[in-house]
Formats: structure tokens, C-alpha cells, sequence
């Protein structure tokens, strides 16, 4: 893998300040439209027991076009807001609209989806006051169920690569809070690692990152962006100035958007259109 070469020229031409504002998440007009002519993958519904939880809990799993157990799939585990639940990015995002599409365009390679509930607590609702103390630090505890149960759950029931290479995790708002926290405090995890509008939930960066010299030495990808007219912009903004005064590669896009899924959409077209490459 060039991924030294590879980042360094990615993040050049998305620092150029002709094309970082502009360009950044340029997306085709169709990128999350249904296409007829191509192949779909599916999505389906799965439980899993968690240890961690000491129950059930639910996950939605987008299998690509073609999915078959002789080959070998990297995993994306892609995480949700405070708001809502393992159904929050499709019923919102279209996320297996636009990775059929990227696939077809083989802009992307062909890979499992995990949506899962980030949410980690017996009643695992988004309903009632959503800020809630203990509803909040679930999100903290879902990590253990993560690693412990629902990595394991994935790899025995699906064929996917388990070098950490292939094992990739990315979020919206609180859910890219929790893929920093995640996926930068398990680099032995997570080589790919995207938040999108990440919630105040993001640990400081000294706490994200005491040891940038051996995170820049882990991270295939380290991707952050933002709208420029998004409240939480400064979560991002401090992690990305810290970054890059220790020299950790990443991609820091800033540009004319708000918290919602019009951005969040084109992050994730972009950030799936780099991952396991």
C-alpha cells in the first residue's frame, strides 16, 4: 500500500486554497440516487447478544453487489447522532444507495457496511430526553460493545478481512464524536477513521492523540469535515490545528454547510470513495 504518497498528495491538493473550498465534496448531482441500471447490494437487519449490555441488540448490515463467501470484504462501521438509532443513517443518508453507486462507478471498493446502534444500554431508544446523563455516557460504553461484541458478531457471520487494514469506522455528529475516540484510541483496531460534523463528545486532543508520532505511523486515512455554518465546527477545528502542529497526516475539509445529512451524505461519498485502497 503507497499510503504515505497517497496522503500527502491528497491532503496537498485539499490545502491548495483554490480547490479546498470549492471542490472539497463536489459530488455528481446523482450520487445518492437509485440507479436502475446498476447492481444493488441489500440491506438486512440483524440481532446480536451483548455481553456488554447483557442483552440483545440490533444492527443494520449493507452487504454489497455480488456479496459471496468465497471473497474476503472490508468493514466500514458506520455510527449515528445523539438523535437517533441503527436506523438513522438509512432513513436519512442512503448510504447503500450511494455505495451501489460508487461501487458501480468502481469509485469505491466493494465493502460491508455496519450500522449499528451507538447507543449502548438495555433501552436503547432514542425516545424521551435524549440528553440525558445515562443516555449519553451509553455512547462512551458502546466502545466495549463495539470490540468485544459486535466486531466478533460481524466476523463470524460474515466473510470480511479481520486485518485491521480492512476495518474502517466513521459517524455523524455524535457518532463522529465516538469514531475519533474509537477509532484514534484503537489504531490496533481501525486503520481508516472519518467524523462528520463531530459532537462535543470528542475527547480533547491531547487526550485523542498523546502519541501523534505512532498514530501518523497506524492511520491509513484520518478524514474530518465540517460545514462552515455548523455550531460544532470548533470540535473539528481543534483537533485539526492540533493534528497538524504534530505532523499527523489527515484531511480537514471546512466548507459552506450545515449539521445535517445534505453534508453528511456527500462526507460519506467522499470518505467511502478512499477507504481500504
Amino acid at each position: 500500500m503507497k499510503q504515505p504518497c497517497f496522503l500527502v498528495a491528497l491532503c496537498l491538493i485539499l490545502f491548495l486554497p483554490s480547490l479546498a473550498q470549492e471542490n472539497s465534496l463536489q459530488t455528481p448531482a446523482t450520487f445518492d440516487q437509485e440507479q436502475s441500471d446498476i447492481p444493488k447490494g441489500r440491506i438486512d437487519t440483524l440481532s446480536y447478544y451483548s455481553n456488554t449490555v447483557d442483552t440483545i441488540r440490533k444492527t443494520l448490515v449493507y452487504t454489497p453487489p455480488g456479496y459471496s463467501d468465497q471473497n474476503q470484504y472490508p468493514v466500514l462501521y458506520l455510527l449515528h447522532g445523539i438523535g437517533g438509532d441503527e436506523k438513522e443513517w438509512y432513513n436519512g443518508g442512503r448510504p447503500d444507495i450511494i455505495l451501489d453507486n460508487l461501487i458501480a462507478e468502481k469509485k469505491a471498493l466493494p465493502m460491508i457496511v455496519v450500522m449499528p446502534n451507538g447507543r449502548a444500554m438495555k433501552n436503547d431508544r432514542a425516545g424521551g430526553n435524549i440528553f440525558d446523563r445515562e443516555k449519553v455516557e451509553a455512547f462512551a460504553t458502546f466502545e466495549k460493545d463495539l470490540l468485544n461484541d459486535l466486531i466478533p458478531f460481524v466476523e463470524k457471520n460474515y466473510s470480511v478481512n479481520n486485518n485491521r487494514l480492512y476495518r474502517a469506522i466513521a459517524g455523524l455528529s455524535m457518532g463522529g464524536g465516538q469514531s475519533l475516540n474509537f477509532g484514534l484510541g484503537n489504531p490496533d483496531v481501525f486503520a481508516w477513521v472519518g467524523a462528520f460534523s463531530s459532537a462535543p463528545n470528542t475527547k480533547a486532543p491531547e487526550e485523542l492523540a498523546p502519541e501523534p508520532e505512532m498514530l501518523a505511523s497506524k492511520l491509513s486515512l484520518l478524514w474530518f469535515s465540517c460545514g462552515t455554518e455548523d455550531n460544532l465546527i470548533r470540535v473539528s477545528e481543534r483537533t485539526h490545528l492540533y493534528l497538524n502542529e504534530h505532523q499527523v497526516p489527515h484531511v480537514y475539509v471546512a466548507e459552506p454547510g450545515h449539521h445535517d445529512f445534505i453534508f453528511w451524505k456527500k462526507s460519506l461519498y467522499h470518505f467511502a470513495g478512499l477507504i481500504f485502497k
